[in-house]
C-alpha cells in the first residue's frame, strides 16, 4: 500500500532532521545539567584546576612555536586572510588531541564513568548502573553518594589509537579553506560519537554486532553530537571542562533511550544482530 507524500516527506527528511537536532542540542544541555546539579561538582573538581594547567601549557607552546609557521604554510593554499582562521582551527585541534592523550594520567576515564552513572542514577535507572556497581537506596537526592565502587571493569569509552590515527591523518583538512574545518569536524565525530555511549552500550550488555546495529540505526545522530562534541575540544583552556560535561551529555541521552525504549517495551535486542557494521565503533 503506498504511502502519501507527506508520509514520506516526514518518514524521510522531518523525522531525521529533528533527530539529528536534538541530538547537537545534548552537548550544551550536559553544561547546563552540570552547572544546576551541584551533586556533581565533587565528581571534577580534583580535576579541573591540573587539566586547566595541562591544556594552557600546552597551547600555549603550540601557538609560540607552531602557529605562525603553520600560518604561513597554510598562506600558500589560503586566500583573504582564511589561513589565519584555518591556522587557529589547526593549532587547537592539535592542542585537544594531545592534551586529550597526556590527560589519560590523571585517570579522567574513572571521573568519566562516576559522572555518567550519577546522572543514570538521579534519573531513575539505578537498575542499569547496579549491574557494575552497588547502588545505595539512599533516600537523599544524592547521586554521588549513592554510588559503591565498581564491581567489574568500568571503562567510560577505550582508548582508541584509530581514532586518534584518524584524528591526526585529518588534520591536514585544516589546510582546505573554508570547508576543511567543518569536514574535519564531521569526519572525526563520525567515530568520536559512538564512543561517547561505550559506557551505555555496556550496561546495556550490547555484544560487538548490537552495538554497531544499534549504531547504524542512528548513524547521522552520533555524527553531529560527535561533531559538536569535537568543536567544544577546540574551546582554549576549557576542553577538559567539556570532556567531563561531555559524560553528562551523554548520560541524559542514555537517559532518553532507555525512556523511550521502556515506554515501547523490549524492541532492542537479538535482532540487532542482523546487519552488522563490523567497525562502526
Amino acid at each position: 500500500m503506498s504511502q502519501s507524500p507527506l508520509v514520506v516527506v516526514r518518514r524521510v527528511l522531518i523525522n531525521p532532521a529533528r533527530d539529528v537536532y536534538f541530538a547537537c542540542l545534548y552537548p550544551p544541555k550536559g553544561i547546563i545539567y552540570f552547572v544546576v546539579h551541584p551533586f556533581l561538582y565533587p565528581l571534577v573538581r580534583a580535576r579541573l584546576m591540573p587539566a586547566f594547567l595541562l591544556s594552557a601549557f600546552v597551547l600555549l607552546n603550540l601557538f609560540l612555536w607552531t602557529y605562525l609557521p603553520q600560518v604561513a604554510f597554510l598562506a600558500l593554499f589560503h586566500r583573504a586572510g582564511s589561513a589565519w582562521a584555518n591556522g587557529t582551527f589547526l593549532v587547537l585541534g592539535e592542542g585537544a588531541a594531545i592534551t586529550a592523550i597526556l590527560f589519560e594520567c590523571f585517570l579522567v576515564d574513572e571521573s568519566q564513568v562516576d559522572v555518567f552513572d550519577a546522572v543514570l542514577v538521579h534519573k531513575g535507572y539505578e537498575d542499569l548502573v547496579r549491574q557494575y556497581r552497588p547502588v545505595s537506596e539512599d533516600s537523599l537526592n544524592k547521586p554521588v553518594r549513592r554510588l559503591g565502587k565498581p564491581t567489574k571493569s568500568s571503562v567510560y569509552g577505550p582508548f582508541s589509537f584509530r581514532q586518534i590515527i584518524e584524528f591526526v591523518v585529518l588534520l591536514p583538512l585544516n589546510f582546505v579553506p573554508y570547508v576543511g574545518v567543518p569536514l574535519f569536524l564531521f569526519l572525526t565525530g563520525y567515530r568520536a560519537g559512538p564512543l561517547q555511549h561505550w559506557r551505555y552500550f555496556k550496561l546495556r550488555g550490547f555484544d560487538k554486532k548490537q552495538r554497531n546495529a544499534f549504531v547504524k540505526r542512528r548513524r547521522c545522530q552520533y555524527t553531529w553530537y560527535g561533531a559538536v562534541y569535537l568543536l567544544l575540544q577546540l574551546v582554549p583552556a576549557l576542553s577538559m571542562f567539556f570532556l567531563m560535561t561531555a559524560a553528562v551529555s551523554s548520560a541524559l541521552w542514555a537517559a532518553d533511550l532507555e525512556t523511550q525504549r521502556r515506554r515501547q517495551g523490549p524492541s532492542e535486542g537479538p535482532r540487532y544482530t542482523d546487519d552488522p557494521e563490523d567497525s562502526t565503533v
